[in-house]
């Protein structure tokens, strides 16, 4: 009964009404539903309560779960929706190494000369050389493939001839049919 005593859940009748509408209708994800259940399991509005163990065993989830929902009820407030939803990501876990600079360096480097001895840029032969650039992070082929990808297909939206038409002609600066996004790519 530890959490209980330093964080009681007190629901209202509407809070109620919400969290049994959620636990009895089946649109809801797994999680939401089961925060659900425990904040109602640990409402003392509605009574005296059983032991935390017993809860914990009705509800089917550990002490613990028990103890964080109570927590996250108390943090914001006493509000169920932020209670049961699941919180927002503030950043992605991991920033891009792909700027705007790097793509644009990537870029004129595809659209460069190839090495003395081919005929044009692979995708191997781009890491290999990004690697090699100052101030360009190290990028996996697949990846200098999409950032590739994806500028030339905005940057032939530009240029369509009839937008409406299912298979757009993408015609180059010389009036012919282009599809990429450099002449040597």
């Amino acid at each position: 009964m530890g959490s209980q005593k330093k964080r009681p859940v007190v629901l209202t009748a509407g809070d109620r009404e919400v969290l049994v509408r959620v636990t009895t209708t089946g649109v809801h994800p797994a999680s939401v539903i089961r925060r659900a259940r425990v904040l109602l399991a640990l409402d003392t509005s509605a009574g005296e309560i059983d032991s935390q163990d017993a809860i914990a065993a009705r509800v089917g989830v550990s002490g613990e779960t028990l103890r964080l929902v109570a927590k996250r009820f108390a943090e914001s407030g006493g509000d169920v929706e932020a209670t049961i939803q699941r919180k927002p990501r503030d950043l992605p876990p991991v920033p891009s190494p792909v700027t705007g600079e790097v793509e644009a360096r990537l870029i004129a480097l595809a659209c460069s000369q190839p090495p003395a001895g081919r005929a044009r840029w692979s995708l191997r032969l781009l890491e290999k050389h990004v690697a090699l650039v100052e101030g360009i992070p190290d990028l996996d082929h697949s990846t200098i493939g999409r950032i590739l990808k994806n500028e030339a297909a905005s940057s032939s939206e530009e240029v369509l001839d009839h937008p409406t038409t299912s298979k757009p002609a993408v015609r180059g600066p010389d009036g012919r049919r282009a599809g990429r996004l450099c002449p040597t790519l």
